[in-house]
């Protein structure tokens, strides 16, 4: 109990400083959609590719953060990566003042974006890593899920805020939000005591380490393309069919993926990734398939939520048997491989969706993004050896 007890209040420690990280992304990003079209005056085009950017920084970025935190240490990494997120702040606030041009504040709000990405990267990996570094192997699939409820809980509670600040005082006061939240994140993380860095006996190859994960990495990829489907397509999904109340499933989505971290998050460590994986996987499939195929609000308001649950527990299932694929001398690296297949999910699963959509309406995206997870199942089986029969025995 004691043990439990320790492990908990570090993984929380770790949660607060990635939540003040991570509102440098939650707070200003559901403002763009406002400020690059209603003030700059571009095209909402532009926006999607002021949002874009970032994203894709960060997943060009997962090998370098992995191979820096294996080699100059977790806490030295994560600090770069909060003090360049903060730098995004500072970025925002000097794009803000150029609003009389607008060409040179659009192409500094894209460079806050790209610093952003390596920032996120920079961070969020080398915070993992060291989670699991602190509090153990065993404890992997919790470190894992509270570094996603941190993350989950910046954006839930930051895009609200933003949007608030925003409306009472403009672009100038989020910018100014964003860039001190990460230093507090760096203040508090400037106190704690550097952990050893192992000598690596040679260097990997971010390739290589792919090639060790691939299994879990693309169960995770394929499973994430579901997420990016609600994302993108939910409040469609209630449009296309009148329904009111679009923002309380997207809520209720949200809400039963914490829920379900915060109260279920060990037992990814205490079944095991693959047993874990296997009910979440069944959970998210069923609530895409309830989306596509609701008749009303209600149906897809339950959807939305078992999807959410379904899904909380994916990340740290699918990372559990990835990290006991790896040495803890290439934790980080891992880790940021490992990431870099959720990154394409998200980044595959919106596109992939809409290209369907246009085919098949809204609802033939959902159920796609459920045949996808059911392939990430099927993945599941198949790596963890549910499917493979024994041999007969030989006769003497």
């Amino acid at each position: 109990m004691e043990e439990q007890k320790n492990v908990a209040w570090q993984l929380i420690s770790f949660s607060v400083v990635i939540f003040l990280g991570f509102l440098a992304v939650g707070l200003p990003l559901p403002t763009f959609s406002l400020y690059v079209p209603g003030v700059l005056h571009f095209s909402t085009a532009a926006v999607g590719i002021v949002v874009g950017l970032q994203s894709l920084a960060t997943l060009l970025t997962r090998q370098f953060s992995g191979r820096l935190s294996d080699t100059r240490g977790p806490k030295p990494t994560a600090m770069l990566g909060l003090f360049c997120a903060s730098m995004t702040g500072w970025l925002y606030l000097v794009s803000s003042a150029f609003t009389g041009h607008p060409m040179i504040s659009v192409v500094l709000l894209c460079a806050a974006r790209l610093v952003l990405g390596l920032a996120e990267s920079l961070f969020i990996t080398a915070l993992t890593a060291w989670s699991i570094a602190r509090v153990g192997s065993r404890y992997a699939g919790q470190a894992m899920a509270w570094c996603g409820i941190a993350m989950y809980a910046a954006l839930a509670l930051g895009a609200p805020a933003g949007l608030a600040i925003y409306h009472a005082e403009g672009f100038h006061a989020v910018a100014a939000c964003a860039a001190l939240a990460p230093l507090g994140g760096l203040i508090i993380l400037s106190r704690w005591k550097a952990d050893p860095v192992e000598a690596l006996a040679r260097r990997e190859s971010f390739v290589r380490m792919l090639r060790v994960i691939w299994a879990p990495g693309l169960g995770l990829a394929l499973a994430s393309c579901g997420v990016g489907t609600v994302g993108a397509f939910l409040s469609l999904r209630y449009a296309s069919e009148s329904w009111p109340h679009a923002g309380i499933a997207l809520t209720t989505f949200g809400g039963a993926y914490i829920a379900m971290r915060v109260l279920f998050g060990g037992l990814p460590d205490r079944w095991g990734g693959y047993r874990t994986g296997l009910f979440s996987l069944l959970a998210e499939a069923v609530g895409l398939g309830a989306i596509s195929l609701a008749s009303g609000p209600t149906i897809a308001l339950a959807g939305a939520c078992i999807t959410g649950l379904g899904y909380s527990l994916v990340f740290p299932s699918f990372g559990v048997e990835a990290m006991k694929r790896v040495s803890g001398q290439s934790r980080g690296l891992a880790i940021g491989a490992y990431l870099a297949c959720f990154d394409v999910g998200l980044a595959v699963g919106g596109p992939g969706a809409g290209a369907i959509a246009q085919i098949y309406g809204i609802p033939g995206a959902f159920m796609a993004a459920a045949g996808a997870v059911l392939v990430s199942l099927l993945l599941l089986c198949v790596d963890g050896g549910w499917l493979q029969r024994p041999l007969p025995a030989q006769q003497p």
